[in-house]
Order: C-alpha cells, then sequence, then structure tokens
C-alpha cells in the first residue's frame, strides 16, 4: 500500500511535466522536475486533502498541534 503514493507521485510528474515538456539538457530538466514539484507541494489541489495542496494540509496540521500542545 505505501508505494502506491510514491508510484502517484511518479505518475503525475512523468505525465504532468516530463513528458509535455522535452527537456534538451539536464539542467534544463532539473530546473522544470524542480518547478513543478515546487507547483505540486505549493498549489496543486489533491482530491485526498479536498482539493488542498499539500503545504496547506501540513501548515494546517502544524498550527493544530501548535494549540494542542
Amino acid at each position: 500500500m505505501d508505494n502506491v503514493f510514491i508510484e502517484r507521485l511518479w505518475r503525475s510528474l512523468k505525465y504532468e511535466c516530463v513528458f509535455l515538456d522535452a527537456f534538451e539538457t539536464v539542467r534544463e530538466a532539473r530546473s522544470g522536475v524542480g518547478l513543478w514539484i515546487d507547483y505540486y507541494n505549493r498549489r496543486r489541489p489533491h482530491s485526498t486533502f479536498a482539493s488542498r495542496a499539500p503545504d496547506e494540509v501540513y501548515a494546517t496540521s502544524k498550527m493544530t498541534e501548535r494549540l494542542a500542545a
């Protein structure tokens, strides 16, 4: 079950970034993949998180933990 999440990440990366952008150099690929990962974590809505981005969910959970302590 734990492989499902990482497999979905790699699938999304391939279909939303790598296959759409024909990177000519390693530098372009690193930059493009880095930008996509930033987008994935900060702005891309995830159905698992009720259309919120992972960073938003993480920040909310950290705030809740602080309030509970």
